[in-house]
């Protein structure tokens, strides 16, 4: 379940940048990519779900656990543990940095004058945030799984109640710092949340218990959002004044609880249906080019930008009738440029994964 589930989020995450993203020349040649939540009426709702991050960091505290424990029964270090870890996660960001660099220089080096990519398209490396942030729970998973083991459901409350207090030193006291703290907080939350996902078996709890889970969230998000004047959208939206994902605040911890609720309800059936090895094998094989998709797939995207202005296309910025009848283009083309991608640098992730000599030793 938990890798189906992981598999879910690098295909959301990639299907909303390519076929929701209104991306655009702003007045200065930049490119923009915002959502069109904003024109459909009741479109925040689908954003209870699709608002995928949460998931991501469930997934991870899961796995991290789980290697945790296993490293532990190997008698590999602390240190070796994290450095493994963060192995899997920087040796194929390095590489696609590198190239792109490379590709950077190259271009500065040309005639003309020359924009960094962060100038005019900074939307590419917005959803880089996930590995920094991702990079530094992995090397707190001595210590937050130490934690969990000792205290469990202490910890969760213990991160709740911070959550409160930055919450209201943020929104009621105006303390801007108050809000990056609390951010980071969140995510330390979802992260520990995976733990107890893991060690309580929540997914094969009786059903009660389970809807009680959902039912929790569900009522976190209705009273943080009408109670509390949260934007109810959980991804960045067209006019609104704030944005509960830039910096992350408590609405996305209510999330978290939310959809690992629905995890668990859904974990029975789709164990059956996992069972089937037509179901089964598409999902190992998006789990084993997994970081390489998420790093590339906007790579992919740029490029169909790319050669479809090079054709005469132009990019609407409003999500006209036209725009929506283009779905299809922004789905197949850069899915068979990431293809391409998933081939050249997928064994960089592989490579990533290997042990190496001496580990654990």
């Amino acid at each position: 379940m938990v890798d189906a589930a992981r598999a879910l989020c690098i295909l959301v995450v990639t299907l909303w940048h390519w076929t929701l993203s209104i991306t655009h020349r702003t007045a200065d040649g930049s490119l923009s990519m915002p959502n069109p939540i904003h024109t459909v009426p009741g479109g925040w709702l689908a954003t209870w779900v699709l608002q995928i991050m949460p998931v991501f960091f469930l997934v991870g505290g899961y796995v991290n656990l789980l290697g945790w424990e296993r490293s532990q029964t190997r008698g590999t270090s602390a240190g070796q543990f994290v450095r493994d870890r963060l192995r899997r996660l920087l040796l194929p960001t390095a590489v696609w940095a590198l190239v792109w660099l490379a590709g950077e220089l190259i271009a500065s080096a040309l005639p003309g004058t020359h924009r960094w990519m962060w100038e005019w398209f900074p939307g590419y490396l917005t959803p880089l945030w996930f590995l920094g942030v991702y990079g530094v729970l992995i090397a707190t998973v001595p210590i937050t799984a130490s934690l969990h083991a000792r205290h469990g459901a202490g910890v969760l409350a213990a991160l709740v109640l911070l959550i409160a207090v930055g919450s209201v030193a943020d929104r009621g006291a105006g303390l801007a710092w108050a809000g990056w703290v609390t951010a980071a907080l969140v995510w330390l939350f979802c992260h520990q949340l995976g733990y107890a996902w893991r060690t309580w078996q929540l997914g094969h709890r009786p059903l009660p218990q389970r809807l009680a889970i959902a039912a929790a969230g569900l009522a976190a998000l209705a009273g943080l959002t009408v109670a509390a004047g949260y934007p109810l959208s959980m991804v960045s939206t067209t006019g609104d004044a704030e944005s509960n994902i830039f910096p992350t605040n408590a609405t996305i911890a209510a999330l978290a609880v939310f959809q690992l609720g629905l995890l668990v309800l859904i974990t029975p059936s789709a164990e059956r249906l996992l069972g089937r090895p037509a179901v089964w094998k598409p999902v190992v094989a998006v789990n084993v080019v997994a970081l390489s998709v998420f790093l590339w797939h906007m790579t992919a995207y740029l490029v169909v930008l790319w050669v479809y202005e090079g054709l005469g296309g132009t990019l609407p910025a409003e999500p006209t009738a036209g725009w929506w009848a283009q779905r299809w283009l922004w789905l197949l083309a850069p899915s068979a440029v990431l293809a391409v991608l998933a081939v050249l640098f997928a064994p960089v992730e592989l490579a990533a994964r290997r042990p190496r000599k001496g580990a654990g030793r």
